[in-house]
């Protein structure tokens, strides 16, 4: 249970003075949620925190004002200048002065009562806001703030400068941020003092007050020591989290799977070459896993064409010789697909049964794979999320393999372990995004990791190459000669149909306009909005060669197969991220052809995308080009978290961020070696930073799981 000092940061937002259902709409918009919230709460506006400050300190006389500078003047009304009646292009001015001088408050489209009751003729005001020179004049338009003396506390000198959306005003944001503040009671410190006075770090809440009410410049900036404090905060939570999650994991009783080598020897004899050095390496310490009378929960990390799938099939076999299941799950059906055609050659000669799941299989046709399943009848099952719906019974599941396992959640992963009864799943999950070291830390710290650095003899290297979008004409008449010697061209568009609003090629333009020069016959389309059968059909008729030339979207970014595609030309290449240019570039390249990657950018080219296509030309190694891509997305990015649903970090991202995750993780682990259940004084403590950063949802499931 959560505890109750802590209910009121997850009230909603409208629970705040000021808050109702319009502004709620625009909080929406500009505030970040995590995956699975809807309606902003007030932990999530704690969370939005500044970018900057305006400093108002200046206090100067209006004869010491610098023009273009913001400050804060105290001023007498002198008189009122209306506009001339029916005149509503000329301002309204009120000229103010002091012992010094004078000056004018300008302002457009006013109410002119409004402004009478704010400022009074006689009267004293602070007011606030930029002072400039016109003609020989000094005035202010538009003053921030206007406060009588007695108020003037209420005017902040350092004012936070928030991310906004259109509609949405500062002074609101800021206004509901100070409440949230008030919100924030005392927690009980779950930092080690000594670590925390050593960096002279503020309390958890004395943090955030001074984010949200800054009384130094510094106080907001991503290096001071309210953020940094904040951000190790965040991470210890992440590395606790996972630490928990892999405690509980290992400790549970699992299944001793030993084979006796037959599958897999059939199964070496089928395979036209032999395993690299990186893929034995990982087999042992699969084999290894499977072994122990502990649950095997561990990352395969290989780059494209590495031979991870070849790998997952030798371990499946492992299940299958000691009698039980295995299950393959891919995100999508179309990778799927392919990877039943890829492993049902090897499979045949090693006499393994394979069988398929998608959402496609339908009345008898899906009873009969359900029932085959239950019998026992289906060695190794491949499948979408369709592998995990409750009518799925398996026989004996004993391992389980999950392919590009940041497109799934705690919960998709749970759902299949689960099937393997009391004894619990084996489970490996496989990326072809070659992840850093970082990230491996942050998204992963709950698995062992198995690393595929080599690629496969005869792989040949991929030619890439730059050319701006007016070279197009001079890439038409080369793929013309390559398409007359037999190549075959995947042509990626980012979008799927042409917009007002975007300059990017559609890819039904792109098929429309080569389909024109190369013959409606010899292009193909594919992309995620055709019906499942359309796309079976485009993907079937380029792998058998009837199509020269595929125009797609990222749909086919993982897992297809063309062996003799060689040409890869990706339109606005600079509007895609590194992992995603390199995963696609993994399409070609994969048979005894030249391969060539030709990467289409529209000039000029901003400087970031000038070094991702660089890089890209520079080298073909997956695990350089996802540090590269770290250094120039950040963290949050790297595994396609806004499309995946991946966490990425709401405070984190700061300067010395590995440094701060290593700590946090030597922590985590020190913390729970000393204390497994959190039961101590600092171990309760952070049980409510848990909480406070939401991590409490997957220890929760795997708790139960």
């Amino acid at each position: 249970m959560r505890p109750i000092e802590l209910t009121p940061l997850f009230a909603s937002l409208q629970s705040l003075t000021g808050i109702g259902p319009r502004l709620i709409v625009l909080m929406r918009k500009c505030v970040n949620l995590p995956a699975g919230i809807t309606e902003p709460r007030v932990l999530d506006l704690l969370w939005h925190l500044p970018t900057g400050v305006v400093d108002r300190r200046a206090e100067p006389a209006i004869a010491e004002a610098v023009p273009g500078s913001i400050a804060t003047l105290k001023v007498r009304i002198l008189k009122h200048f209306p506009p001339p009646r029916g005149n509503n292009r000329a301002p309204y001015k009120v000229r103010v002065e002091d012992d010094s001088g004078k000056l004018d408050l300008v302002f457009f489209h006013a109410e002119r009562k409004f402004i009478e009751r704010q400022l009074p003729v006689g009267e004293e005001r602070y007011v606030s806001g930029r002072v400039e020179r016109y003609s020989d004049k000094l005035q202010m338009s538009h003053p921030d703030y206007i406060v009588a003396p007695d108020a003037r506390d209420d005017l902040p000198m350092l004012e936070p400068v928030y991310p906004l959306t259109a509609g949405l005003s500062g002074k609101i944001v800021q206004k509901a941020a100070r409440q949230a503040v008030e919100r924030v009671h005392s927690v009980p410190e779950w930092q080690e003092p000594a670590w925390v006075s050593s960096r002279e770090w503020p309390t958890f809440d004395a943090a955030l007050r001074r984010l949200h009410k800054p009384t130094d410049a510094g106080d907001v900036s991503t290096g001071g020591a309210p953020w940094q404090r904040l951000a190790y905060d965040e991470l210890l939570a992440g590395q606790l989290a996972l630490a928990l999650v892999r405690q509980n994991f290992k400790t549970r009783p699992g299944r001793i799977i030993r084979g006796d080598g037959s599958v897999r020897a059939r199964l070496a004899d089928a395979l036209p070459f032999s395993l690299t050095n990186a893929q034995r390496e990982a087999m042992r310490e699969i084999e290894a896993d499977m072994s122990a009378p502990r649950r095997m929960l561990r990352l395969l990390q290989g780059d494209v064409g590495s031979g991870k799938t070849v790998v997952a099939l030798l371990a499946m076999a492992i299940a299958v010789e000691a009698g039980a299941q295995a299950a393959l799950m891919a995100p999508t059906e179309v990778l799927a697909r392919q990877h039943l055609e890829t492993i049902a050659p090897l499979a045949e000669k090693a006499g393994l049964r394979l069988g398929l799941l998608t959402g496609r299989e339908k009345g008898r046709a899906r009873r009969d794979v359900l029932e085959r399943l239950a019998a026992g009848e289906i060695d190794i099952i491949i499948g979408t999320h369709a592998l995990f719906q409750p009518d799925v019974v398996f026989r004996d599941l004993a391992f389980a393999v999950i392919d590009e396992q940041h497109r799934f959640g705690v919960h998709q992963r749970l759902s299949l372990q689960s099937k393997g009864g009391s004894q619990g799943t084996d489970v490996l999950v496989m990326t072809a995004t070659p992840i850093p070291r970082t990230l491996v830390m942050t998204h992963y710290g709950d698995l062992d990791v198995s690393r595929l650095s080599e690629k496969p003899p005869g792989r040949k290297p991929i030619v890439t190459k730059k050319l701006p979008t007016e070279s197009m004409e001079k890439l038409v008449e080369r793929l013309r000669t390559q398409l007359a010697e037999g190549a075959q061209v995947y042509w990626v568009c980012p979008l799927i149909e042409s917009s007002d609003v975007s300059e990017l090629a559609a890819a039904e333009e792109r098929h429309a306009y080569l389909s024109q020069l190369f013959g409606k016959e010899n292009v193909g389309l594919l992309h995620g909005g055709m019906q499942d059968k359309a796309k079976d059909a485009a993907m079937e008729a380029f792998a058998a060669n009837q199509l020269k030339i595929l125009v797609a979207t990222t749909v086919i970014e993982v897992g297809v197969n063309v062996p003799n595609a060689n040409i890869m030309v990706i339109e606005h290449a600079e509007r895609f991220g590194l992992a995603q240019l390199h995963q696609l570039r993994g399409r070609v390249g994969r048979g005894s052809r030249e391969s060539f990657c030709m990467l289409l950018y529209k000039a000029p080219l901003g400087e970031t995308a000038r070094q991702r296509l660089e890089m890209m030309e520079d080298t073909e190694d997956g695990f350089l080009i996802a540090e590269k891509d770290l250094e120039l997305r950040g963290g949050g990015e790297v595994l396609g978290a806004r499309q995946s649903g991946t966490p990425g970090f709401r405070v984190a991202e700061v300067p010395g961020f590995e440094a701060l995750l290593s700590a946090a993780r030597d922590d985590a682990r020190l913390v729970l070696a000393a204390d497994p259940m959190l039961a101590s004084p600092r171990g309760q403590a952070l049980r409510t930073l848990l909480y406070i950063f939401e991590c409490d949802e997957a220890v929760r499931l795997f708790r139960a799981a």
